[in-house]
């Protein structure tokens, strides 16, 4: 999936914006593949590649999210793996309540659930007086 997030890099810049130097790899709960790019537009009107990635399974009729994975590239086209920034990672849980079992993958061999990048979803958490 890393190499796949990595084939739909392709920066380009726009005046003071850069875009498409971000790629997103998803696998939906149906086995299906999104890919996506991400959108570094001013005035806050752009988006990560993996909300890319989602809103194409989305417009697929999908929800679930199995694993996920984001790269950028150097300039001598190495591949870092990017962890879904705190945005990403609510939007993520957001579409829907069994993601927080999504697979993030972190490197070949590091993969964490949503749940462990985000442990504290929960918007409140009741308290016992002391």
């Amino acid at each position: 999936m890393i190499a796949k997030a990595a084939s739909v890099v392709h920066p380009k810049k726009i005046g003071d914006s850069l875009v498409g130097d971000v790629g997103c790899a998803l696998l939906s709960e149906n086995g299906n593949l999104y890919l996506g790019v991400c959108m570094d537009i001013g005035s806050g009107i752009g988006f990560c590649a993996e909300h890319s990635a989602i809103a194409a399974m989305v417009t697929a009729g999908e929800f679930r999210i199995r694993k996920i994975v984001a790269v950028w590239k150097d300039d001598q086209q190495n591949i870092f793996v990017l962890s879904p920034c705190g945005r990403c990672r609510e939007f993520i849980r957001q579409i829907d309540p069994g993601n927080l079992d999504t697979e993030v993958i972190l490197d070949y061999d590091k993969v964490l659930t949503l749940a462990e990048l985000l442990p504290y979803h929960d918007w409140f958490h009741k308290i016992e007086p002391k």
